[in-house]
C-alpha cells in the first residue's frame, strides 16, 4: 500500500504544467481531424457530385446490387429499368457510387479492348 502511494505521488509531482498536456490533446485532435473527418467530408462531396451528375440512360448499380439503366429522374428518386418490362423506383441515395464506377470502368475497358481488336483486324486486312 505504501509503495502504491509513493508511485502515485511521484507521478503527480512531475511539475510538467498544463501546457504540455494541452499541446498533446491539441495534437491528437489535429491528427483525428486530418485522418478521420477531412477524408470523410471529401468522400461525401464526391458522392453528392456523383448523384447530381447521373442522367437518363446511365447504367447504374444500387447499394442492394441491382443493375439497371436509368429511364427517368426526379430530385430525390430514380426510376430504373432492370429488364424489358420491369421498372423500379429508388431513392438517389440508393445508388452505389463504388459499384457503378467499377461497372463503368469495366465497360470502358471492354470497349477499349474491342476497339483495339477492331484496329488490329483492319490493319491485317
Amino acid at each position: 500500500m505504501f509503495n502504491l502511494n509513493l508511485i502515485l505521488l511521484a507521478g503527480a509531482n512531475n511539475g510538467g504544467g498544463l501546457l504540455p498536456q494541452l499541446l498533446l490533446i491539441g495534437g491528437i485532435m489535429i491528427v483525428f481531424y486530418l485522418f478521420m473527418i477531412l477524408p470523410q467530408q471529401r468522400k461525401q462531396k464526391d458522392v453528392q457530385k456523383f448523384r447530381a451528375s447521373i442522367k437518363v440512360n446511365d447504367d447504374i448499380v444500387t447499394i442492394g446490387g441491382l443493375h439497371g439503366k436509368i429511364i427517368s429522374l426526379t430530385d430525390t428518386t430514380v426510376v430504373i429499368q432492370a429488364d424489358k418490362n420491369i421498372k423500379l423506383t429508388f431513392e438517389r441515395a440508393a445508388i452505389s457510387i463504388e459499384a457503378t464506377r467499377r461497372k463503368q470502368q469495366g465497360k470502358s475497358q471492354t470497349e477499349e479492348k474491342n476497339s483495339n481488336k477492331e484496329e488490329m483486324e483492319e490493319a491485317i486486312k
